[in-house]
């Protein structure tokens, strides 16, 4: 089986697929963490990927979620995600339904979503942002205004999406609860 690895989506996607599924008998495209890590940044520190860097627990993976992900992955080139770990939820009184490592496999499954981080501190935030050369770190917008986002304005974008009305974890396991 042959593969074809590319670092970031292409902007005209669908012809550029029907073109790669034509020639190759199998398509896998993988984000390059080595290059994120190390490689697109030139002398002068700047990199030629528009990255955009956001958080969550993912649990119970819904439209909303898919949504949030979207406009996300509008806002850059390259998407990575900050997965709370199920040591960190517990930290925080949450507890998932899912493991990590299943939302973390959701999550990569998802077109818009290139790379899945583990999340496990309130303050790695800063790190990851060095780390992975973020330009922009995005939340949904009941964040805005929290110190702990708020105050990473001063290394990166920081862009707070709209929630999807209507659809929340919270919701979908209160109903199903009933």
């Amino acid at each position: 089986m042959e593969h074809l690895y590319l670092s970031s989506r292409q902007t005209d996607g669908s012809s550029f697929m029907e073109l790669l599924m034509g020639t190759f008998s199998s398509v896998r495209i993988e984000a390059n963490s080595d290059l994120l890590e190390t490689g697109l940044s030139g002398a002068d520190d700047h990199h030629s990927l528009k990255r955009v860097l956001t958080y969550g627990t993912f649990d119970l993976l819904h439209y909303g979620h898919i949504r949030l992900l979207q406009q996300a992955s509008k806002l850059g080139d390259y998407l990575i995600v900050g997965l709370s770990t199920d040591e960190f939820n517990a930290l925080k009184g949450k507890k998932s339904f899912y493991s990590y490592d299943v939302r973390r496999e959701m999550l990569e499954a998802l077109r818009y979503v290139d790379l899945v981080i583990p999340e496990d501190n309130w303050d790695q935030k800063p790190r990851d942002i060095k780390m992975y050369h973020a330009d922009v770190v995005c939340m949904g917008g009941d964040w805005a205004g929290d110190p702990r986002f708020e105050s990473l304005k001063d290394i990166c974008d920081v862009v707070y999406l709209n929630r999807t009305p209507g659809i929340s974890t919270t919701e979908v396991k209160g109903k199903l609860a009933q």
